[in-house]
């Protein structure tokens, strides 16, 4: 039998503050950026300009905010992060909701959708906090 490894232990997960969270969460802060630019590059209708900004910034700043709290040696903010995921699922679906102006936008608000979901969703998911001998379901 191999002795289990820190990776291994629950207590060793979901703090937060290795330097991969750091990096996924600058990605997804770039994927906010080009949330928010793009119906300015893709021909685009007023509404997609309108959600695009308003998304887009705040995928930008949450997303940004939890990269600072990883720098600055700070927990990962699980909350935060969870937002920016479901932030990034309404991207991925707003474009079938209203009309959004040009195929070209459709596709790239459901790719960047899709990425911003799975990159937050990732970080609020490994940085959840797990408590060794809780027992489940209590």
């Amino acid at each position: 039998m191999s002795e289990a490894t820190d990776i291994d232990r629950p207590e060793a997960m979901g703090t937060g503050t290795s330097e991969g969270m750091k990096w996924i969460s600058g990605i997804a802060s770039i994927v906010g950026l080009w949330i928010l630019v793009s119906p300015f590059v893709l021909e685009s209708a007023e509404a997609a300009v309108w959600n695009n900004v308003i998304v887009g910034a705040a995928i930008l700043l949450l997303a940004g905010y939890n990269y600072y709290r990883i720098v600055t040696d700070h927990p990962n903010s699980v909350g935060v992060m969870a937002l920016a995921a479901l932030l990034g699922l309404w991207t991925a679906v707003a474009p079938f909701a209203f009309e959004i102006g040009s195929e070209a936008l459709l596709w790239s608000n459901v790719v960047a959708g899709v990425l911003a979901l799975v990159l937050a969703g990732y970080v609020a998911y490994a940085g959840r906090s797990v408590r060794a001998g809780t027992p489940t379901g209590t």
